[in-house]
């Protein structure tokens, strides 16, 4: 079943500077967009990997854009690759760097100078929403269980997590806790150096919960290994509805580790809506939806402006909670 997009639409400008670029055919031809470049700040294999490389491939199968070359820059966090991006702005028209949450995190964390705001903002295209989950054999069968558990004694509750402490997962399940009226500095939280580690960690028994993304726990529900307690989506995901969102469980958190384009600083404003457009026409291709079924992505499409308000909004939560914590 193909996902339900989050999408908000283009603006009646945006949408008049595309029809100019690309004319009155409904899809986009490859003449329009002879070729880009994608620029990923970490090494091969990696969620930024996979996300441009399976952009690239619908886009080019779909014969929306003419050819697509890939870059692997790692170092400093994702650093290297956006202040290359900056530095050499007036060489870059052609090229779109893939990022996600930790743009927003690292940022406040001053892991390097530059943010969000520094470059010209495309869209956001991707998400995997976060979860936390249990081990089937354990006595925490529902959010309400790991709730009272945490409530009687947080200290006995250690909660996992494939991240460092103050990265993504802990915060994500910091999010959680306070939103069900819980003290968020009191979690237990063990940093593990990757996601399988966490899930390793969990079917042991060494942790009692594990926030994690919503596919890799899918994955496991499949398996029968684990149960989800909540999704912090705003909805029930149509493609697996018998899993609650944190609202309904009396948590209300909700939280997308998004993943999308950034071009560089001074992109002419045609060749953004033309990037936009050719994004936008991808989503309605059969080429797509194997690409995004595949990797089991949501669709959050969130071109331009709509992209901006929602990085705003995300540096905002994602800032507080920090500072609660300590970490700011």
């Amino acid at each position: 079943m193909k996902q339900i997009r989050q999408t908000r639409y283009l603006t009646l400008a945006v949408v008049a500077t595309a029809a100019l670029a690309f004319g009155p055919a409904d899809k986009v031809s490859a003449a329009e967009v002879d070729a880009l470049h994608f620029l990923i700040p970490g090494g091969p294999g990696g969620g930024w990997d996979g996300t441009a490389r399976g952009t690239g491939e619908a886009l080019t199968k779909a014969g929306i854009v003419g050819s697509a070359t890939f870059e692997n820059m790692s170092g400093g966090g994702g650093g290297k690759a956006i202040a290359h991006l900056i530095e050499t702005a007036d060489q870059q028209h052609g090229t779109l760097m893939v990022n996600s949450t930790p743009i927003v995190i690292r940022s406040l964390q001053g892991v390097f100078p530059q943010s969000f705001r520094d470059l010209t903002l495309v869209a956001g295209t991707i998400g995997d929403y976060g979860a936390m989950v249990s081990n089937t054999d354990s006595d925490i069968k529902t959010f309400s269980d790991l709730s009272a558990a945490y409530t009687a004694d947080a200290s006995a509750v250690a909660i996992g997590g494939g991240s460092v402490a103050g990265g993504m997962d802990h915060l994500i399940a910091a999010m959680i806790m306070k939103s069900s009226g819980a003290d968020p500095s009191n979690v237990k939280y063990i940093p593990y150096d990757a996601g399988g580690k966490a899930m390793a960690g969990l079917l042991s028994g060494e942790i009692q919960a594990l926030s994690t993304g919503f596919s890799e726990a899918a994955e496991m529900a499949n398996q029968g290994q684990v149960n989800i307690l909540c999704v912090t989506s705003a909805e029930r995901l149509p493609d697996f509805p018998d899993h609650p969102t944190c609202k309904e469980q009396g948590a209300d958190a909700e939280f997308v580790n998004w993943r999308g384009f950034f071009a560089a600083p001074g992109l002419p404003d045609d060749t953004k809506a033309a990037y936009i457009a050719a994004l936008d026409a991808m989503y309605e291709t059969d080429e797509w939806e194997d690409v995004r079924a595949r990797n089991g992505w949501v669709e959050i499409y969130n071109p331009g402006d709509d992209f901006e308000s929602f990085l705003v909004d995300q540096e905002e939560q994602i800032g507080s909670l920090m500072k609660e914590l300590g970490f700011l």
